[in-house]
C-alpha cells in the first residue's frame, strides 16, 4: 500500500553509499577492520568499555544469557510488553520467563514493584527493556537487583542515544543489548551491538559470537594467527563489514536524528494534547533524554482501536501496536509458571492488569527524522477524526 505518511522511513545518503562501495572495492566482506572500527566507535559513544558488533539484537540478548550463565532451572524477571525476542533468548537457554508488569498509562516501562512480588530462590536476573527509548527507573533497579545479587540485563534495543544522569541507557547493568533493524534510530537494515564494562564478560563474547574459536580468518589473514582452537560451544552471530559500514556512518548522524525525533515528538504532544485531549500521550516529564524510537499513545477506554487504526488507514496514514503482550501468545500460554507469573491461564488480580489494559489501547503513529511539522498535523487531525465513534 502507498501511504501518504508511512510508520518508520530510512534515511541514508550518499554517505552511505560511499562507504558500502569502499567496503566491496576492498574485497573482504566479513568481520574485519571496519567492524572493529565501529565497535570502538560505539564504545566510545555509549561510555562503555568494551563494545561487540553482533547479527542483530536478539542473539545479544542470547550472547548474555550465556556469558552469564543462565539456563535451566533459572527464572530471568522480564516485562511481557516488549518484543517477544526479549523473552526468546532466555527460553533459548533453558531458562524460564517470568512476566513482570509495568508502571502505568504515563510509563510504560517495566515495574520495579511489580518485578520485586516475583524474585524467588531460583530467580537469576532481570531484563529491563526501554520502551520507545524511555529509560527504565534504572537507580531503584540497580540498587535493588544489586542488593538481591541479580544480573541486570538491558534491552536498549529502543535505546541508543538515551541517557539517564549522564549515563547512556545499555551501560548501567551488567551488559546492554542494542538493534540495528530497519526501522532503529540507527539503522543499517540488520545488526545489534553489546556493551559491557565487564572483563569477564566482555572475555566469552568473541567466543560465542563466532563459533567458540580463539582466532577468526580476519586474525589469519593480518597473519596474527595460523590456527585455532574451538574454546567452547559458540554460535555463527557475526556481523559483516557491509552492515558495520552502514553502522559507523549512521553512528555521525545519530545525535541528529534524534535531536529531530525530540521536536517532532514535542510537536505531537502540543497537537494532541490541543486537538485529542483524551488521547493519552505517555512520558510526560519523565527522567532523562530519550531516543524517541517509537511515538506510543494510549486511546481512552471504551475507543475502538481496529475502528480507529482501520480510520486512520483509510487517511492514508500507518500506524502500529507496540507491543502484544509476550504472556497473551499462544506459543507462550501453556508455560504455566508458579503463582505469581501472571500467564494466560492466571485469574483476576494474579493477571498483568495494567499491561493487559495498556496494550489493549496502544496505538503508535509514524515517528522518523524525514516526517516533516505539516505531516504531523495531518497524523494529528487524521487521528481526531479517527478517534469518533464508530
Amino acid at each position: 500500500m502507498k501511504w501518504i505518511v508511512p510508520l518508520s522511513n530510512i534515511e541514508f545518503g550518499p554517505e552511505e553509499k560511499n562507504a558500502v562501495c569502499k567496503v566491496l572495492d576492498s574485497g573482504w566482506l566479513t568481520m574485519g577492520a571496519v567492524t572493529q572500527k565501529f565497535e570502538e566507535e560505539f564504545a566510545a559513544y555509549t561510555g562503555a568499555k568494551h563494545a561487540f558488533a553482533v547479527s542483530n539484537a536478539t542473539v545479544a540478548l542470547h550472547m548474555v544469557c550465556l556469558a552469564l550463565d543462565i539456563g535451566p532451572g533459572d527464572e530471568v524477571i522480564v516485562p511481557s510488553l516488549t518484543f517477544v525476542a526479549t523473552a526468546n533468548a532466555i527460553c533459548y537457554t533453558g531458562a524460564t520467563p517470568v512476566f513482570a508488569d509495568i508502571v502505568g498509562e504515563n510509563d510504560l516501562t517495566v515495574s520495579l514493584e511489580a518485578m520485586q512480588k516475583l524474585i524467588a530462590p531460583n530467580t537469576k536476573a532481570i531484563i529491563v527493556m526501554h520502551y520507545g527509548g524511555y529509560t527504565c527507573d534504572m537507580p531503584r533497579i540497580m540498587a535493588w537487583a544489586n542488593e538481591n545479587h541479580l544480573a541486570v540485563i538491558e534491552d536498549a534495543a529502543h535505546a541508543v542515544g538515551s541517557y539517564l544522569d549522564g549515563k547512556h541507557l545499555g551501560t548501567w547493568g551488567a551488559a546492554g543489548c542494542y538493534s540495528f533493524f530497519s526501522n532503529k534510530n540507527l539503522s543499517t537494515g540488520e545488526g545489534g551491538m553489546i556493551v559491557t564494562d565487564d572483563d569477564a564478560l566482555a572475555e566469552k563474547f568473541p567466543l560465542l559470537r563466532s563459533h567458540g574459536m580463539t582466532s577468526l580468518t580476519w586474525d589469519r589473514h593480518q597473519g596474527h594467527a595460523w590456527s585455532y582452537d574451538v574454546a567452547t560451544l559458540g554460535y555463527n552471530y557475526r556481523i559483516d563489514e557491509i552492515h558495520s559500514a552502514l553502522g559507523r556512518e549512521q553512528l555521525r548522524k545519530l545525535d541528529g536524528f534524534n535531536a529531530r525525533r525530540r521536536e517532532i515528538t514535542a510537536l505531537y504532544r502540543e497537537l494532541l494534547n490541543e486537538l485529542t485531549p483524551e488521547i493519552v500521550v505517555p512520558f510526560d516529564n519523565h527522567p532523562g533524554i530519550s531516543a524517541h524510537h517509537i511515538m506510543p499513545v494510549v486511546l481512552p477506554k471504551g475507543a475502538n482501536r481496529l475502528h480507529f487504526m482501520e480510520k486512520m488507514k483509510e487517511q492514508g496514514i500507518q500506524t502500529s501496536i507496540h507491543y502484544p503482550p509476550i504472556h497473551l501468545f499462544s506459543s507462550f500460554k501453556p508455560l504455566v509458571q508458579r503463582a505469581g507469573a501472571f500467564l494466560a491461564e492466571a485469574k483476576g488480580a494474579e493477571r498483568l492488569q495494567v499491561t493487559e489494559d495498556i496494550a489493549s489501547r496502544e496505538v503508535t503513529l509514524p515517528l522518523y527524522p524525514l516526517l516533516t511539522d505539516d505531516q504531523v498535523e495531518l497524523v494529528v487531525q487524521s487521528a481526531q477524526k479517527s478517534l469518533m465513534p464508530v
